[in-house]
């Protein structure tokens, strides 16, 4: 049987004190005792709400953008390898990755007889102004073949792609992305208008407009609205002159479908062998890049961005973990001849070792599932912000709350309250009870 003593009616008890307590008992007691003080309560949860918060907010951009970049590398296309032009070396010094004139639109031809590839679309890249009836537009030029749309997992909204006419016969024909028709045209229907594209400042040629394509919103990897296509061979002989040392076409890119994805390791040697034998090169001059790699590559960046912000955002949970040691000192003081009675009734130091304990952990624990609700109103709030300056298509960040982020954050919460509350609660359970009966 539980010993027990009344106490005297006060502000801060106004029940019997219980010799041993349950863990319900004691949650009961550590909400009655917090609501005593109600200001000083509100002002130790408001560290632990805010840092919780900041966290769930911070993870959730986190995931989001991991999210995002993830969707983005999977909408190009299945089962993709990406071939780029290598760097070059002059005196020592090597350049970036891709700034080497080595890929030609024949390496693509030679590519697309491979076993194993189902399909190949070179790109070309200008940068250039895009007029239509006095509005101008910076944007990429890009040079395509037919079977872009297919590979690349790219639809045409409005009219019609690219074909293999246009392309034979190097049409002065354009295709606009979904950001450049909306800027450009605005509602009005951009097919059958022409318009006039100059790259490098050279005098701008008439296209004419036969589609548009559908949006598809901007990411880590750009803005794929932003740009305009045009077959690859008008793009060579009628915009740059862009040529390898041998004076072929130079291509940006070579986008390569393979089969299956078990075949991608396969068909990436294929394709180092071709290259080097037609580029008679002894170390290679291209670099060649699955979907996989680019996944792996995002995801540790994406990674470590969402640890760095989730632990800027922790800081503010040490100050609110030192709130709560401060909030429990402040109350063993208070009711320090409290646990004089208790102990001096049977009370075991494990026993107010808990009490307090479970008190530290119910401040945390209200204030964490409160930095939840707060951190994911946060995250909806981020979620709504358009960052692309309101030109274009809209473009948001995207945020995801996951339940491991959730149970991470109520984890820590309660960890906070445990940690920063064993050094009061352990104060408490050693105190003399002949000494704490004496305070006054």
């Amino acid at each position: 049987m539980k010993a027990t003593i009344a106490l005297p009616q006060t502000a801060e008890r106004a029940e019997p004190l219980r010799v041993g307590l349950s863990p319900i008992e004691a949650v009961r007691i550590a909400l009655r005792a917090l609501s005593v003080n109600k200001l000083r309560t509100a002002l130790t949860l408001l560290g632990i709400v805010l840092g919780i918060g900041a966290v769930i907010a911070m993870l959730a951009v986190g995931r989001g953008a991991q999210a995002a970049i993830t969707a983005q590398i999977q909408s190009l296309g299945t089962n993709l390898l990406f071939v780029r032009p290598g760097f070059v070396q002059q005196g020592g010094v090597r350049s970036s990755a891709g700034s080497a004139q080595t890929l030609t639109y024949d390496d693509a031809l030679a590519i697309a007889d491979l076993p194993g590839v189902v399909g190949v679309a070179p790109e070309a890249w200008a940068f250039g102004q895009v007029l239509y009836a006095g509005q101008n537009v910076s944007t990429r030029i890009t040079g395509v073949t037919p079977a872009y749309p297919d590979i690349r997992n790219f639809r045409v909204a409005e009219g019609e792609f690219i074909g293999r006419a246009h392309l034979e016969a190097r049409s002065t024909v354009a295709v606009l992305g979904a950001g450049v028709a909306q800027l450009l045209f605005g509602d009005t229907d951009p097919v059958g208008q022409t318009v006039k594209i100059s790259v490098f400042g050279r005098p701008g040629v008439n296209f004419r407009v036969i589609g548009v394509m559908e949006p598809k919103g901007g990411s880590a990897l750009g803005n794929q609205d932003d740009q305009v296509f045009i077959p690859i061979t008008t793009l060579q002989q009628r915009l740059t002159t862009q040529r390898t040392a041998r004076g072929a076409h130079t291509v940006a890119l070579i986008n390569v479908q393979v089969a299956r994805e078990d075949l991608m390791d396969t068909v990436v040697a294929q394709i180092g062998e071709l290259l080097r034998a037609r580029h008679r090169v002894a170390q290679d001059d291209f670099i060649i890049q699955s979907q996989r790699d680019m996944l792996q590559i995002a995801g540790q960046i994406t990674g470590i961005m969402t640890v760095l912000l989730g632990s800027i955002a922790g800081i503010s949970l040490v100050v609110g973990g030192i709130g709560i040691m401060n909030i429990m000192l402040v109350s063993v003081t208070e009711r320090t001849r409290e646990i004089g009675i208790r102990k001096a009734v049977g009370a075991r130091r494990r026993d107010i070792l808990l009490q307090f304990l479970i008190e530290a952990m119910t401040v945390s624990g209200v204030g964490g599932l409160v930095g939840i609700a707060l951190g994911a109103g946060l995250a909806f709030g981020i979620s709504q912000i358009d960052i692309s300056g309101g030109t274009g298509t809209p473009q948001r960040l995207q945020t995801l709350i996951t339940s491991d982020a959730v149970l991470l954050a109520v984890g820590v919460s309660l960890a906070v309250g445990l940690f920063f509350g064993i050094y009061p609660a352990m104060r408490a359970a050693r105190l003399h009870p002949i000494e704490a009966l004496r305070y006054e």
